[in-house]
């Protein structure tokens, strides 16, 4: 049986367009759509159990996003030559889809919800993780699921002052935005990207342009529903209420609560205080009253926490930790802290702290990316690490965690464009956060930015990083400078952003609330470069400029382009040249060939070393010219001439025949050169009878008057 199709069209205005099909595959699954721009295309799916596991209060929704090799024509690498744990740049997608979505479900939904996305075919001129959030919205439209705010996401670039949507990855190249924005009809949901130095006007006109384009997907959307017919939304048990629980929970801790939340106190010290409240209400009710409803007094503890935390922050204009709104935690910052490493810093602000350290590098240790959609390398990157004794708990470690790679990669678009075109190391800068009360992605920028001028990178501009927060009951909102960790989790935004004295590199935000307006949006970006200048100004005391040049254990980099044919001499016979050279200089030497000439890249410690090795290279290459000078030095003498070697490449040798040596008849070498003498001879180029180079001393001297004969 021919399946039934339905199809609709986004015309993007620029004679591109994105379809979105239904009814050919995947129909086992709840909702399943295919979403196509160019030769690329997504399969969407969505599946959700019937029925929530016991015993779980939260919405257990997983985003997976995966790129089939095949899709580009090509193999997997590694052994088994299939497709394994997935990249960082899958993860980024899968977290972009993720964090749109997840607030849009109703709060007492709690099956456990699987979203698929899979790119099927791909087209290079098409950047796949763009259509992601469309694919995985269209998917739960068709659905029964109790998802009612259709959403979708868009790419954003600017080249050349216009604004394109979805753009290609060479457009992308030319671009001073590379933006990702998620939205529903009404409001902004999120927004994550890097920019070179735009100021928040231009960001806001970025989201504002994505949000228009947004509008026009989620219409061709509601027009597939339509077509395919909208299916009743499925029941589902609600959570239990009891509104006396609720009223006697509220009426015993709200005030309590309140006064605590005024005073102003520490992490531990307030969480020991709300603890002892929280346990001052359980001893309201009776051990048979907590067996059976001990899961609602929790709730409603944590809703009248909320309530009562919030109302201090709109009635007073205070915060947990006693700070105006605007104000910013203490700082403190240092530079050169662990002794054997090429750059470190350790930046503190408030109760959150990052050690953040730079390795330097060559272009073998640059970062592969090897993708379906993407292959290349990064001589910049950035990795974080968040180990649980942070926050003060006991956890086991479970590898990298998707959160770990999307600050990561946030604090890596934040400093990149930093780094100057020119610098010949690859760079690694690792942060280890060692304390965490809220914003530990914008210490890390921080931190990073520390490292680097600590390690002599000669960054263009220092960078800052500052998170926003929210808090409104629709009439009244305050906005956050500098958020705790409850702030953000209590809180109706998180909104980062980084930058420099003149512009912003990079943000990310996600909003928890519908509806947010674009003069609270400005209000925010306004109040966070107030912020993050005043960090700057933290950041520029501790080191006020880069270090003029790499710690004296650090590694220097010399790079030298020579002609491709000179490869394979330095190389030598099974890398024999290049190894040993290596060994005898305490050097690295990496041979890159790009446009048919040889890139070196030497790195070391020694400058004698480094010195070897430059003279090893001008030794190979070196090709005199025909009729040029060039002194050279005897190192051997012969009865038939003198062995010289060119003393400006080392290893060049030459004959330096005895009619060569004056214009005298000379008997004996030694007569007129020794061992060690050092002059200059003529390059003669190839002597045409027996094909060696040939050399003249004597033709760089005067040459005498003729004997005239007698009669």
């Amino acid at each position: 049986m021919i399946p039934k199709v339905s199809k609709e069209i986004i015309d993007l205005g620029d004679g591109r367009s994105i379809s979105i099909e239904t009814g050919k595959l995947a129909k086992q699954a709840d909702g399943s759509v295919v979403v196509q721009m160019g030769n690329a295309m997504l399969l969407a799916t969505v599946v959700s159990a019937r029925k929530a596991s016991p015993g779980v209060d939260f919405l257990p929704l997983t985003v997976d996003y995966r790129e089939k090799f095949a899709a580009a024509g090509r193999f997997p690498g590694g052994f088994f030559k299939r497709e394994a744990r997935p990249t960082d740049g899958e993860v980024l997608t899968m977290r972009l889809v993720d964090r749109v979505l997840r607030p849009l479900f109703p709060d007492d939904y709690h099956a456990e919800t699987q979203v698929m996305i899979q790119l099927m075919s791909h087209d290079e001129n098409v950047m796949p993780d763009a259509l992601a959030g469309l694919a995985a919205s269209a998917a739960l439209a068709i659905s029964d699921l109790p998802f009612s705010t259709l959403i979708s996401e868009v790419r954003v670039a600017r080249v050349d002052g216009k604004f394109i949507i979805n753009p290609s990855r060479a457009q992308l190249e030319l671009s001073d935005i590379d933006m990702m924005i998620g939205a529903s009809t009404d409001s902004i949901a999120m927004v994550e990207g890097e920019m070179k130095e735009i100021s928040e006007l231009e960001m806001v006109e970025a989201i504002k342009f994505a949000h228009e384009a947004i509008k026009v997907q989620i219409v061709a959307q509601e027009r597939l529903v339509a077509q395919v017919g909208k299916k009743e939304t499925r029941t589902y048990e609600l959570e239990k209420e009891d509104q006396a629980i609720y009223a006697k929970v509220k009426a015993a801790a709200y005030d309590k609560i309140y006064a605590i939340a005024k005073v102003g106190s520490g992490k531990h010290e307030r969480s020991a205080a709300f603890d002892a409240v929280k346990e001052e209400v359980k001893a309201l009710f009776t051990a048979e009253e907590l067996a059976e409803n001990g899961d609602l007094v929790g709730k409603y503890f944590y809703k009248t926490n909320k309530e009562a935390v919030r109302n201090v922050i709109l009635d007073l204009g205070l915060r947990l930790d006693g700070r105006k709104t605007t104000e910013i935690r203490p700082i403190w910052a240092e530079v050169d802290y662990l002794p054997s490493v090429h750059g470190s810093s350790i930046f503190t602000r408030g109760e959150t702290q990052a050690l953040a350290t730079a390795t330097l590098g060559t272009s073998r240790e640059a970062n592969q990316i090897d993708s379906p959609s993407e292959q290349g390398e990064e001589k910049f990157y950035l990795h974080y690490n968040f180990p649980p004794f942070s926050t003060g708990e006991a956890k086991p470690l479970r590898g990298t965690s998707r959160r770990e790679v999307g600050h990561g990669n946030l604090a890596q678009r934040a400093l990149k464009n930093m780094i100057p075109a020119d610098c010949p190391y690859t760079i690694r800068i690792v942060s280890e956060v060692l304390e965490s009360n809220g914003s530990s992605s914008m210490a890390t920028v921080c931190a990073g930015t520390l490292a680097l001028m600590d390690a002599g990178i000669q960054m263009i501009k220092p960078v800052s990083g500052i998170a926003m927060g929210l808090i409104t009951d629709g009439d009244r909102f305050a906005v956050l400078s500098d958020i705790l960790g409850d702030e953000d989790h209590l809180g109706d935004m998180d909104f980062k952003v980084t930058g420099t004295a003149d512009g912003i590199t990079a943000c990310q935000m996600d909003i928890k609330i519908e509806g947010l307006k674009y003069n609270i949006m400005e209000e925010a970006l306004a109040q966070a470069r107030e912020g993050r200048l005043h960090i700057l100004g933290k950041i520029t005391d501790t080191l006020a400029a880069p270090k003029a040049d790499v710690k004296a254990y650090a590694p220097k980099i010399i790079t030298r382009t020579i002609p491709g044919n000179y490869i394979g001499a330095l190389i030598g016979p099974g890398g024999k040249v290049i190894q040993e050279l290596q060994k005898a200089t305490g050097t690295t030497i990496v041979i890159n060939e790009v446009d048919e000439q040889g890139v070196i890249e030497i790195l070391g410690t020694d400058p004698a070393g480094i010195e070897a090795v430059l003279a090893k290279i001008q030794s190979i290459t070196f090709k005199p010219q025909m009729g040029e000078a060039y002194e050279v030095k005897v190192i051997k003498m012969l009865d038939f001439g003198a062995v010289v070697e060119y003393t400006a490449a080392p290893g060049n040798e030459v004959l330096l025949h005895v009619s060569e040596l004056a214009w005298e008849r000379t008997e004996n070498v030694s007569d007129v050169v020794n061992m060690g003498d050092v002059f200059q001879v003529k390059y003669l180029g190839l002597d045409p009878k027996t094909r060696k180079e040939k050399v003249s001393r004597k033709a760089l001297l005067q040459r005498p008057p003729r004997e005239e004969k007698k009669e």
